[in-house]
């Protein structure tokens, strides 16, 4: 092998590193804003959750004079009770519709009635299903109520002499197997996502301006004409994009285990597992990955005529790889053997069952190198066949 590919290697490494737009991409806004923002938003969203369960549950009532042991009831489970005058049964819907008022409870005339005469009484609460916010609240305030039908219930058979063990045939015991580990894979889902679109990222300013970037200044075709196999001057390019993208890779992954730190999820009963080991085997599941990703970003890039062009192209070939991980988060996939064989998903599927504790075995592992890395250097092989072209100068 010649020096000519490490000259070449050595000369993208130069120009990109001079350029501070891929410096600033490749090095600092994906690696280091992706963990910040991560743990930002984690902070925010527990805080703001774990201030929401200790709030008492706001509810406007309306008829509360029809049934005032039932309003007792939830103001002794914490409900705060409100009542709007002007607020009736035919209007309640428009006031939750409108944000009037997030939960409203409207008790019929014959509540009471209804109860004398041991028959179901109907109460009906006003709640906007699309509205997340007040999700919490309104579980509570419907755990509240069935509290309450399930005391009157059991009222109802003592007063007839009758045990209420007797309506109840069947106890279940749930038994929680999940760790704090586990349970931490709730919120840290999306932590796969963050870190193959930051690897691409890092790579994807170097496989532009390595290709559309050299036929726009006009310097691809003296390179190209020097007595040198092209396929040689090819690789070299794809290592130096495949270089940012592990110098990427790797400070993402460093910004996750330190910002994870800093994610209160003791509170929730949940842990991080990202120490040092997870963080090491992330970056080496994920290696094969970024020879994968420098090959298609130049096989693309090589078909555009310009800069502004191979950006928007490759904009577009980013959300490729996520495509996977989104089919896996909707249909909650589970590795298996077969699986291991899809680039992103099998990145995914390693990366979750390491935060889970429950890392996957050494065989699936192998898989997902082995077919990744397949892939990437195949890919490899097409972009040197393209540049053997002519037309690839034109």
């Amino acid at each position: 092998m010649t020096r000519a590919p490490w000259i070449v290697f050595l000369k993208e490494l130069r120009e990109n590193f001079r350029d501070r737009r891929t410096l600033m991409t490749a090095l600092l806004f994906g690696p280091l804003g992706a963990p910040v923002l991560f743990a930002v938003l984690m902070n925010v969203t527990l805080e703001r959750g774990a201030e929401r369960a200790e709030e008492p549950v706001e509810v406007v009532v309306v008829g509360r004079e029809h049934a005032p042991n039932l309003v007792a009831f939830l103001q002794q489970q914490g409900a705060a009770i409100e009542e709007r005058p002007g607020l009736t049964a035919e209007n309640a819907s428009g006031a939750v519709r409108r944000r009037e008022a997030e939960l409203v409870l409207v008790i019929p005339a014959n509540f009471g009635e209804q109860l004398r005469a041991a028959q179901p009484a109907g109460v009906h609460l006003h709640a906007d299903s699309s509205d997340t916010g007040t999700a919490g609240s309104r579980a509570r305030l419907a755990a509240m109520l069935q509290g309450y039908s399930s005391r009157m219930a059991s009222q109802r058979l003592q007063a007839r002499g009758l045990s209420p063990l007797l309506v109840q045939p069947v106890a279940v015991d749930l038994v929680d197997v999940a760790t704090p580990a586990s349970r931490a894979l709730l919120v840290l889902g999306i932590l796969s996502y963050f870190i193959v679109f930051s690897t691409l990222m890092g790579g994807l300013y170097v496989a532009i301006d390595a290709t559309a970037g050299e036929r726009e200044r006009g310097s691809l075709e003296p390179l190209l004409t020097n007595p040198v196999p092209r396929e040689q001057i090819v690789y070299a390019k794809i290592a130096s994009a495949a270089l940012f993208m592990s110098l990427s890779l790797t400070l993402t992954v460093i910004g996750f285990a330190v910002g994870l730190r800093f994610v209160r999820l003791e509170e929730l009963g949940m842990s991080a597992n990202f120490g040092p080991e997870v963080a090491a085997g992330v970056i080496a599941v994920m290696l094969p990955f970024v020879v994968l990703g420098a090959a298609l970003m130049t096989i693309v890039a090589s078909f555009t005529r310009s800069y502004r062009e191979a950006q928007s192209w490759l904009t577009a070939v980013l959300l490729i790889p996520t495509v996977p991980i989104i089919f896996a988060a909707i249909y909650q996939v589970q590795p298996s053997l077969r699986l291991m064989w899809i680039p992103s998903l099998s990145q995914h599927l390693a990366i979750n069952g390491w935060l889970r504790d429950d890392p996957l075995p050494m065989a699936q592992l192998a898989v997902s190198g082995a077919a990744t890395l397949a892939l990437g250097l195949a890919l490899a092989w097409i972009a040197a066949r393209l540049y053997r072209r002519e037309g690839i100068l034109g």
